[in-house]
């Protein structure tokens, strides 16, 4: 039941959002990915409602397909925004006539306004020991950054040695994520992680899910978590999730394969973010 409400609500929605990707198109590279410059919090923001937050980071590095903090920005963040106001009681902040979504640095005393803080194609982040510092601090008072869309053992290795400027991996290792773990049932039921590929590599190659062929052929999931069991930080490798919420009205079958598996492990994710 819960399977076929997702669907029916996303197929509902599917017009609505070909009309926000099109407003994206036109612009000048800002840093997000449609062109559209970074929204930062104000004092108008702490209204007590759910805020999409957005990691701006430095990028240090080139990563294969890699796009830098904004890839998947805004529209990934709007629309995830808007579905969880549909699919669950939490109050979604709004704000220019639509969902509010923050674009948040490191050391960003807004941090504190995030139930989770996305960063996408982190293979390519540098964090310096100030950012690491205002990281560890986030995340051990009770926050939680997911990592998403970095593809291969080159992007992974990267992140992790970022990571453990963090989170130090003697006390905070990286563990994959089992199957039976709370979160893959926090709202729907998610047997696998999906291999979500970019829109446009899919389109572009017929069909494949692997972006770096035999070297992102499984995606999969891993976390750190504290003392007590609580997951900090989940990593979604060799999958592009976010790419779900932000390309669903691009095409119909791309939505159908995709936008249903992701959105339900988004919801999962931020459900558990919020109750843990």
């Amino acid at each position: 039941m819960r399977r076929a409400w997702l669907l029916l609500v996303l197929v509902a929605a599917l017009s609505v959002s070909v009309a926000e990707a099109q407003r994206g198109r036109g612009f000048g590279r800002f840093g997000g990915e449609a062109g559209v410059p970074p929204r930062f919090p104000t004092e108008a923001d702490q209204d007590g409602g759910f805020h999409f937050c957005r990691l701006m980071y430095r990028t240090v590095r080139a990563q294969p397909r890699g796009m830098g903090w904004g890839t998947d920005y805004p529209f990934a963040d709007i629309n995830f925004s808007q579905r969880l106001s549909e699919m669950t009681r939490a109050t979604v902040s709004r704000a220019d006539a639509g969902p509010s979504h923050l674009v948040v640095r490191p050391t960003d005393e807004w941090l504190s306004l995030c139930p989770f803080v996305m960063a996408s194609d982190p293979g390519t982040a540098g964090f310096t020991d100030e950012d690491a510092a205002a990281l560890r601090a986030y995340l051990l008072k009770g926050g939680f950054l997911w990592a998403d869309d970095y593809w291969g053992p080159y992007a992974w290795d990267d992140f992790a040695r970022e990571l453990a400027k963090v989170l130090p991996p003697g006390q905070y290792p990286i563990r994959d994520l089992a199957a039976d773990h709370p979160l893959f049932r926090a709202l729907f039921q998610v047997p696998e992680i999906p291999q979500v590929p970019a829109w446009q590599f899919w389109r572009q190659t017929g069909g494949d899910t692997s972006e770096l062929g035999r070297l992102s052929q499984q995606a999969h999931a891993a976390a750190i978590s504290d003392a007590q069991g609580r997951i900090m930080v989940l990593l979604t490798h060799n999958t592009d999730i976010a790419d779900s919420w932000e390309r669903e009205g691009e095409d119909a079958e791309y939505f159908r394969l995709f936008s249903p598996k992701g959105y339900a492990l988004g919801m999962n994710v931020a459900v558990y973010a919020m109750s843990h």
